[in-house]
């Protein structure tokens, strides 16, 4: 698989790096600085990879509410943050302007991303209405802009919002790699901050073929073994933020925890066991 040469590990770990509210969102405080968020995602940064995490994606998850069409003030702002963090970044990294696939190529070409996830494809109902998705578009971009070694990972079902096609996990599945070419599939709970159930990894792998499969919410160190027989590789982010809580900072011990399980049972997988 890629995953292996890209991460140079079997079953990669993949943090991601909340950023703060950025300029112009609901979040940023009066009196906010960019400074600060850039100093406040430096030490996570560090955190992470200090931690021994395999891979890092960037991404503006307290831009809340997302735009559906993002403001140019974000592009901007994460452009200057992950320019200025690059310096300091020793794994693969990725970027993601959530609920902007066309955006998020865009500052991928920017920053030299090694590979980006989004929803690229589907038409979903939730709290900001309804949303398409324009793959088409998207993957003509990444052709002009010479993006031909970036990875794509496609949700393959939304994490908060309803998919409105009326077929099968499996169908959509199918589809997607046969029309859309995704370089991995990220599988989801049922909702935001869920499980990801069982059952819908192994209709996913069922169809999926070599396109590898990551676990996309809710990874922790208890579980994390389970997933990782299941899936080709994982997204982590609260599990290791003080007290497993989304709106706190990543903390180094609970990621060198969290990676301890998982050097351990990659141990086993060499041993065959």
């Amino acid at each position: 698989m890629w995953t292996d040469e890209l991460f140079h590990v079997k079953k990669p770990i993949i943090a991601l790096l909340h950023l703060r509210a950025l300029p112009g969102d609901p979040l940023y405080e009066k009196d906010a600085t960019m400074g600060e968020v850039i100093e406040k995602a430096a030490r996570e940064l560090q955190a992470l990879q200090e931690g021994g995490v395999d891979g890092i994606l960037i991404a503006n998850e307290f831009s809340l509410p997302y735009e559906k069409k993002v403001s140019y003030v974000t592009v901007a702002a994460m452009g200057r943050i992950v320019g200025e963090l690059k310096k300091e970044i020793k794994v693969p990294f990725g970027v993601n302007i959530v609920s902007n696939p066309l955006a998020t190529i865009d500052l991928a070409a920017a920053v030299e991303a090694d590979f980006v996830r989004s929803t690229f494809t589907g038409a979903y109902i939730g709290e900001n209405g309804i949303t398409d998705t324009n793959i088409p578009e998207v993957l003509r971009r990444k052709k002009a802009l010479g993006l031909d070694k970036m990875k794509l990972l496609y949700k393959v079902n939304p994490e908060s919002d309803v998919y409105l096609a009326e077929r099968s996990l499996e169908k959509i599945t199918k589809s997607m790699i046969f029309h859309c070419f995704p370089d991995g599939l990220c599988v989801s709970g049922s909702s935001a901050g869920q499980e990801t159930d069982s059952s819908l990894v192994r209709r996913v792998k069922a169809v999926s073929g070599f396109v590898p499969v990551f676990c996309n919410t809710v990874c922790t160190k208890e579980n994390v073994v389970e997933k990782l027989i299941e899936f080709d590789c994982a997204f982590v982010v609260t599990a290791f933020k003080k007290d497993g809580k989304f709106e706190n900072y990543v903390e180094k011990q609970r990621v060198m925890e969290f990676m301890d399980v998982v050097k351990a049972y990659r141990c086993t997988m060499k041993e065959g066991v």
